[in-house]
């Protein structure tokens, strides 16, 4: 009984695991491929728009699979409300945190503020002029010059400003749950499992029933929206 109570239990089901990894590798391509695109020869950002639009595909994945995942993925499972959040906060502060399986009402927080701030650099890509017009978005055209400067001013100003500080706190708040608090947030994120424990939403995630294949529909549907969107505005995908 007790090598059972002390078996690990399913947390994350694997197309929440590969969302999150290759998110965190879609957005350093994509930003790697800016930053060097001279030194890369790629002076009309093929890399960098590709990758814009893979992430847009994929943030839109994440909202589909927040209903059709299984428990912990699902936005009812954890958006709790700004309440939860503080009530979590100041236990937390007082030395009494609680536990949860999948994602606490801070890190919950977290999680939809990166979603809304990755999406949110995704899109302005798409009315963007850069490198001396030698590279567009594929909707640039729908808007007046003024408008492409302004997307193309907060695209670069934004990932400095918002998401690369959101990302460094996001992977610093994981590192000290893990090495501090003792929680394997990361090691979690790879395994799909946590140790067994009383958690404050449930015991063990459920998983729902031929997750590959949800996910696949999920993908299919999320593809079709944002690259047949670009193309029902008039955009072209290159």
């Amino acid at each position: 009984m007790d090598a059972k109570v002390k078996s690990p239990v399913r947390a994350w089901d694997l197309p929440t695991r590969a969302f999150h990894w290759m998110l965190v590798t879609l957005v350093t391509v994509s930003w790697a491929s800016f930053q060097y695109s001279q030194l890369i020869g790629d002076p009309r950002l093929v890399i960098h728009r590709r990758t814009g639009y893979a992430v847009l595909i994929l943030v839109v994945w994440r909202l589909l699979w927040g209903f059709a995942g299984s428990s912990t993925s699902r936005f009812s499972n954890f958006m709790r409300g700004p309440g939860a959040a503080l009530g979590y906060a100041s236990a937390l502060a007082r030395g009494q945190p609680r536990h949860y399986l999948g994602h606490n009402p801070l890190g919950a927080l977290m999680v939809l503020a990166l979603l809304a701030l990755v999406g949110g650099q995704a899109t302005l890509g798409l009315f963007t002029v850069e490198h001396n017009d030698l590279a567009a978005g594929p909707l640039y055209r729908l808007v007046d010059e003024e408008t492409q400067k302004l997307a193309s001013t907060w695209h670069r100003r934004a990932i400095y400003w918002f998401l690369l500080p959101a990302i460094g706190l996001h992977i610093a708040a994981n590192i000290f749950y893990w090495l501090v608090k003792k929680e394997p947030l990361i090691p979690a994120m790879v395994t799909g499992r946590k140790p067994a424990a009383h958690y404050e939403d449930e015991a063990e995630a459920k998983i729902v029933e031929r997750p590959l294949l949800r996910a696949v529909v999920c993908l299919v549907l999320a593809a079709a929206f944002v690259l047949g969107g670009i193309l029902l505005l008039g955009g072209r995908i290159s």
